[in-house]
């Protein structure tokens, strides 16, 4: 009786052995396997993003050079052909008020003197009254951007106005144009352009242009 009894219990041990190696050669594997899976996943988003990125930049070189020469015309081919673009003075976006074109309507108005109102000025709250041209030259290219510094979807000029640009537009991607202060003003002389940029049709176009300044 003793005998079989321990007979048994021999057989127990070693069911409980062989059980315990075959899941210790099984869980391995399924970890393995789950950080594969994550480790591509995270290459391939890399990956996306880095494509996305270098389109971007090319596309706001490609932007800033129409902006330099003044060829509006050129400008005109990036604006989104559904949802147009929109022209802010500064960082907060005011859908109700800020200028919005359609791209018709931008090749219709940039040949032309009319005047548009595009807000109010920072520290003198003068009203800016030009023609899209002038706008364009004046305001928004107000420096040789072409030399600034370049950012993909992260701000680097912050200041007293508030930047809603991610609020306002969620799913779209910007880049900035940022040109540090100067030490004589503190780096209070900072300023940067940014494109925010919207998919269609597998083509990024501009849906937004608005400036960024250390603001009283």
């Amino acid at each position: 009786m003793k005998n079989s009894i321990y007979f048994l219990f021999l057989l127990l041990m070693v069911g409980c052995s062989k059980e315990s190696k075959t899941n210790s050669e099984i869980l391995p594997e399924v970890s393995t396997t789950v950080i594969a899976n994550d480790s591509l996943k995270n290459f391939k988003n890399e990956s996306e993003n880095l494509r996305k990125e270098e389109t971007l930049k090319r596309l706001n070189n490609e932007i800033l050079s129409t902006l330099k020469s003044k060829d509006y015309e050129g400008f005109s081919n990036y604006i989104h052909p559904e949802k147009g673009i929109t022209f802010s003075m500064y960082s907060y976006i005011n859908l109700k008020k800020d200028k919005h074109f359609s791209r018709e309507e931008f090749d219709q108005y940039i040949a032309k003197d009319t005047q548009f109102t595009w807000g109010h000025q920072d520290g003198t709250g003068d009203l800016l009254v030009f023609p899209i041209k002038d706008y364009l030259a004046e305001w928004v290219f107000k420096r040789n951007f072409k030399n600034a510094e370049f950012y993909f979807n992260e701000f680097k000029g912050t200041g007293n106005t508030i930047n809603n640009i991610r609020k306002t537009y969620p799913n779209a991607l910007f880049t900035e144009n940022f040109i540090p202060g100067t030490e004589i003003y503190s780096g209070m002389d900072w300023n940067s352009l940014i494109f925010v940029f919207d998919e269609y049709n597998g083509t990024y176009y501009l849906i937004a242009v608005a400036n960024n300044s250390w603001t009283t």
